[in-house]
């Protein structure tokens, strides 16, 4: 499988926010395009589901139900179209700015992360650096290992993300990868879920979700999963209409 075949499958599912939907505010970030889905009623505090990856509009892909539970109990979700970024300090400093702007349009000092696929790297990537400014972290068949899916199928978006020869970024690779950096998530009780099916052949759970549950945990944090037997990266509603997922995020938005 090519890493053009592999994108389209990570990237897929998109669905655009028609007229007839809640209209996404779009707002622009150190030239990058932000958006912003406002609840109706928003929930004390304004609390706020931050969506990864995002690009060329907020896609919430097959994801209605949670789309529209979230937004019904007052949760805003939001994004941030970097584009194909993998977690490097750099474009991690530019979330910053995204989150930073966030604030200053009265938003929850802590949103939720939300990652799906690569964006679970864009989205821990950010978390281990930013610790206290994290309410708790999602993931869907999410990419928390920089060393499986990052290097192994799309070694040239990562390598252009980091600026770095492949020689200097594994030499560094402790440094970056969210698996080697969650004491400080663990420290804040950072609480963590993420739904994975086991049969995922492109993110693969054991060597993304299955390590980050078991450092997490043995780090001290907490992390619950639902693994989906028999299932992949795909489309279902084993994954966007994961009844867990859903009372998760609801429970920490309050």
């Amino acid at each position: 499988m090519n890493t053009s075949t592999i994108l389209l499958l990570l990237g897929c599912l998109t669905l655009r926010l028609h007229a007839q939907d809640v209209p996404a505010e779009t707002f622009e970030v150190a030239g990058h395009t932000a958006y912003v889905c406002e609840a109706s009623t928003p929930a004390e505090g304004k609390p706020w589901l931050w969506y990864a990856p995002t690009l060329r509009s907020l896609a919430f892909g097959e994801r209605k139900m949670y789309f529209e539970t979230f937004m019904s109990a007052g949760v805003s979700i939001a994004g941030f179209d970097l584009g194909e970024v993998r977690g490097a300090p750099s474009s991690t400093a530019d979330f910053t700015l995204f989150y930073e702007a966030m604030i200053k349009r009265g938003y929850s000092a802590k949103p939720i992360l939300l990652g799906q696929s690569r964006g679970g790297m864009m989205t821990l990537a950010w978390a281990f650096r930013n610790p206290d400014k994290v309410k708790a972290w999602v993931g869907i068949y999410p990419v928390c290992n920089l060393a499986s899916w990052p290097l192994q199928s799309s070694e040239a978006s990562t390598l252009a993300d980091y600026g770095m020869k492949k020689e200097e970024f594994v030499a560094k690779l402790s440094e970056f990868n969210p698996i080697e950096n969650l004491a400080g998530l663990a420290a804040k009780k950072v609480p963590m879920f993420a739904v994975h099916g086991d049969s995922d052949v492109v993110v693969p759970y054991d060597l993304n979700t299955q390590i980050l549950k078991g450092r997490y945990q043995a780090s001290g944090g907490s992390f619950s999963v639902k693994i989906v037997p028999g299932e992949g990266h795909k489309v279902g509603p084993s994954f966007f209409e994961c009844r867990e997922l859903i009372d998760f995020v609801l429970k920490h938005a309050k």
